[in-house]
């Protein structure tokens, strides 16, 4: 897509800190990060949503983060790190081009993802949405 910022890095027509590239994935340092090392896995193919990208390339992305997230915990400060890809604004994406987020964690990095918790009011509630998802899943 001519106007986004991904595939401007991806095409190198935009600088960024490249950690990997093969023919399917670009991984770089994200300019905003939460941790140094922060790292954004993303197809070379333009893909708003997580959902249209193709099995092979979503699983490479998913293969290169978890390799790089490896490689953020051989560093001294790191211990963990998570893989996050959130899908869509209301889930938090703000630049329309898919993108895993790698991020490295220390034990004491004061950053604390701001999850709520609802729980369900009982079992039944609970397997109605579980019957729900699955009758609206469609694996192709």
């Amino acid at each position: 897509m001519a106007d986004c910022i991904f595939c401007k890095i991806a095409a190198g027509e935009i600088p960024a800190a490249k950690i990997y590239e093969d023919e399917l994935v670009f991984a770089f340092l994200d300019i905003a990060p939460i941790n140094p090392g922060h790292v954004l896995v993303i197809p070379k193919e333009h893909h708003e949503s997580a959902s249209t990208i193709p099995e092979v390339t979503a699983g490479r992305m998913f293969h290169v983060g978890s390799r790089i997230g490896i490689a953020l915990k051989r560093m001294e400060n790191f211990d963990a790190y998570n893989l996050h890809l959130a899908d869509g604004t209301a889930a938090g994406q703000v630049v329309m081009h898919a993108h895993l987020h790698v991020i490295p964690r220390g034990v004491n990095d004061q950053f604390h993802w701001n999850w709520r918790q609802v729980p369900y009011g009982d079992d039944a509630a609970r397997e109605a949405v579980a019957s729900e998802i699955r009758s609206k899943l469609h694996l192709d």
